[in-house]
């Protein structure tokens, strides 16, 4: 792969769309299939990655804030947008005009909405959040919950578009602890969210689509699947679980990254090199410098402990990252020279090595390389 830059991103539609495909083929007929897009993509990069989604025929799309939900209909999108993360006052004018859906979890959340709806002559369309057991937001189950539900689907400027919960802890079913009642953590989850529905139901409040499938209960729970999953990960080839092997099932990592060699120089044993003497030379050495480094995402804790790839094979980082270059071994593959291309990331230096590396999350890796560094989109 010959880079046009310093660095550069390389994220493949390709690959992208064969993903979707694959998620179409594992749903049930009549299962809807929201793309999560959050964090810009998992950091592929919303505008970039649309046009390839909505020719996979993604039915909806889920991301964190309204202005990530904007982009979306700036690319010409119409399809429904959920908006995940909280929103504020100062958010409901963007909402509305980009006819988004935000999360609500509270009654007083769909009173600002529908009042808001009410003077702009429109209708909110909401989805309603279900804490089943992470605890970060959503309305805990229970009589009060109903009561609250029930009052947000008579408000007359707001409609129930959907209703959702998240699982905990859906990376787990070999090793998950099974309780007395013969459930797991994610299927009682999953039990506790299906009876707040039906009573609701037998209220008579139209909750719209049911969805708690997450990427890692995509792979590991088709009970879970509902009327909607929404898949993020996965869609981007990132493996949410040790469980189960992505490449088995015919999913590619879409995003690669590269660099290229700034320098290459010869140093005696015994030199050390970078900040703080991070490294020091135990035998001749040949050092190649790279001009990336963590302000472009490349991790500071990568020093003396990741590798890239030149030339077809390892180079170990030596000395510390800086900012905005580092240094690798290259004493051991013949031939490297200013120009040359350096993997950092690629079909066997995974997100997932990485991450697994640095004891992180794959979507930190992902959603951590900078802006300041381009992305070539190719097919």
């Amino acid at each position: 792969m010959k880079i046009r830059r310093r660095t550069e991103a390389v994220i493949d539609l390709t690959r992208l769309s064969s993903n979707a495909a694959l998620i179409r083929r594992r749903l049930k007929p009549g299962v809807q299939f929201m793309a999560v897009l959050k964090g810009d993509a998992y950091g592929h990069g919303i505008e970039g990655v649309i046009g390839a989604l909505e020719e996979a025929g993604a039915d909806q799309y889920a991301v964190a804030t309204w202005e990530e939900g904007a982009k979306i209909r700036a690319c010409g999108s119409t399809k429904p947008i959920l908006i995940l993360d909280d929103i504020g006052e100062y958010d409901l004018d963007g909402l509305l005009d980009n006819h988004l859906m935000p999360t609500v979890y509270t009654l007083s959340m769909a009173q600002e909405l529908n009042d808001k709806a009410a003077q702009k002559g429109t209708t909110a369309h909401i989805h309603i959040k279900i804490d089943t057991g992470l605890h970060r937001v959503g309305f805990l189950p229970g009589p009060e919950a109903i009561d609250q539900i029930e009052a947000i689907s008579r408000l007359p400027h707001v409609k129930i578009d959907g209703i959702f919960s998240h699982f905990a802890r859906a990376d787990q079913r070999k090793t998950a602890e099974v309780g007395a009642d013969g459930l797991n953590a994610t299927q009682r989850q999953l039990q506790t969210f299906l009876s707040l529905t039906e009573e609701l139901q037998r209220r008579g409040v139209d909750v719209g689509l049911r969805h708690i499938m997450n990427s890692p209960s995509f792979l590991l729970y088709p009970e879970a699947q509902l009327d909607m999953a929404r898949v993020g990960d996965v869609l981007f080839g990132l493996s949410p679980t040790d469980e189960v092997d992505l490449k088995d099932l015919g999913f590619q990592q879409v995003f690669s990254w590269y660099t290229r060699v700034a320098m290459v120089k010869e140093l005696p044993a015994g030199e050390e090199i970078g900040y703080e003497g991070g490294y020091t030379t135990k035998r001749p050495t040949r050092v190649a410098t790279l001009p990336v480094g963590f302000a472009d995402g490349f991790r500071w804790n990568l020093s003396n402990k990741g590798c890239v790839r030149v030339r077809g094979k390892l180079a170990p980082i030596i000395g510390r990252v800086c900012m905005d270059q580092c240094m690798v071994d290259v004493t051991d593959i013949e031939g490297v020279e200013r120009g040359d291309t350096v993997s950092l990331i690629d079909d066997d230096l995974t997100i997932e090595k990485m991450a697994k590396l640095l004891s992180t999350n794959i979507d930190e890796i992902a959603c951590d390389i900078s802006p300041r560094v381009p992305k070539r989109y190719i097919r």
